[in-house]
């Protein structure tokens, strides 16, 4: 039997056609996806994030920010204040990434980590395995709901519905910063490439929020729009750009990893022996005709395959296919993609492809 957030009857009422995600029913979209995605890039709409797995972190003195500087290939030193977050992988042992993951410093010996909801079993295993060399308490937070509210009127729409104290404290918020009050939490993050909040709440004020955002004219959104606004935005999703199998300078995560000096983090070893630079995460713009999907063989002009596509679709904001691609670092300006019995013309850029609404590429 399939998860439901306790969202789950507001979607039904608002007409979400509901989906497998995950082993979650949750909603594609409410009717249209394309909708959906432009009133995020224009305005402001709303996801549910329930899903989502928060992880609550403390323990002696010391011990949980040493426990995180080994789980995480980013460095949680860069926290140098309260509320403040990194955005990280946990890697294996041989660089391969296991998830990617927020890490916020809440205060003193306070941590939280938001993973994602299809990997949340293994996890948790790893979170576990890591945490005996440290005298840590790691407690999941089940109770908890996630709403993001995401687009360039999201700050001001979302402040006015949130707490008095936390909605004033969020308009002071600068990006990967969050603030507190009681069991409610918001953050400056998202997964769209626009402005935006997320909030961690109680089930039962998650829903009023909820229900009092759509009264207040602020759209909800599924799955299916989030997933085309953040393949514009160039962002990874967990099992198709990046896996155990690759490694994070290969996934355009570099700048997460933090490997200068001797931080002795998990797979640190391995990417120190590695050849980092043999592939490489790019974006593709199809300059024919065609739609770019999941897999497809990207070929050089001689027709030599040089990678494959990890995520390609429609981008409602560029009304063209684009593409995410894993491919050889020499590869050039131009390549090919093997659609069906076609051979499709397509430029190598470097993403986002937009930002907060912005076209970053030339057309």
């Amino acid at each position: 039997m399939l998860k439901k957030t306790c969202l789950y009857e507001l979607h039904i009422a608002a007409g979400g056609k509901m989906v497998d995600f995950g082993g979650w029913d949750m909603p594609l979209h409410y009717g249209s996806q394309l909708d959906e995605h432009h009133i995020v890039r224009q305005h402001v709409g709303m996801f549910d994030v329930s899903h989502m797995t928060v992880v609550d972190i403390a323990g002696e003195p010391g011990q949980p920010r040493e426990y995180l500087e080994r789980l995480l290939a980013n460095d949680i030193a860069k926290c140098r204040t309260p509320g403040q977050a990194i955005y990280s992988c946990m890697l294996n042992a041989d660089g391969g990434v296991i998830d990617d993951l927020i890490a916020y410093w809440i205060s003193g010996d306070q941590y939280r980590l938001v993973v994602n909801a299809a990997t949340r079993d293994k996890d948790i295993l790893w979170l576990d395995a890591v945490a005996q060399d440290f005298d840590v308490t790691l407690a999941e937070r089940p109770e908890l709901a996630m709403i993001a509210v995401q687009g360039p009127a999201a700050r001001e729409r979302a402040a006015a519905l949130l707490p008095a104290d936390l909605g004033d404290a969020s308009l002071a918020l600068i990006p990967f910063h969050a603030a507190a009050s009681d069991d409610a939490f918001v953050a400056r993050t998202g997964y769209t490439g626009d402005v935006g909040f997320e909030s961690i709440l109680p089930e039962a004020a998650a829903s009023d929020l909820w229900s009092r955002a759509q009264d207040a004219g602020i759209a909800p959104c599924g799955l299916g729009a989030r997933d085309t606004l953040r393949l514009e935005a160039g962002l990874n999703l967990y099992g198709s750009d990046m896996d155990e199998s690759t490694h994070p300078f290969e996934s355009n995560l570099a700048w997460t990893v933090a490997l200068d000096g001797d931080r002795d983090f998990v797979g640190a070893s391995a990417l120190r022996e590695t050849d980092l630079d043999q592939r490489k995460l790019v974006g593709l713009l199809l300059e024919d005709k065609g739609v770019l999907r999941d897999h497809q063989p990207v070929l050089a002009a001689d027709g030599d395959t040089v990678g494959e596509i990890t995520s390609g679709g429609y981008s409602p904001t560029l009304e063209r296919s684009i593409a995410l691609a894993r491919v050889q670092s020499d590869v050039g300006q131009y390549a090919e993609v093997q659609v069906r019995k076609r051979r499709l013309a397509a430029r190598v850029v470097a993403p986002p492809f937009v930002r907060r609404g912005k076209v970053m590429i030339e057309l």
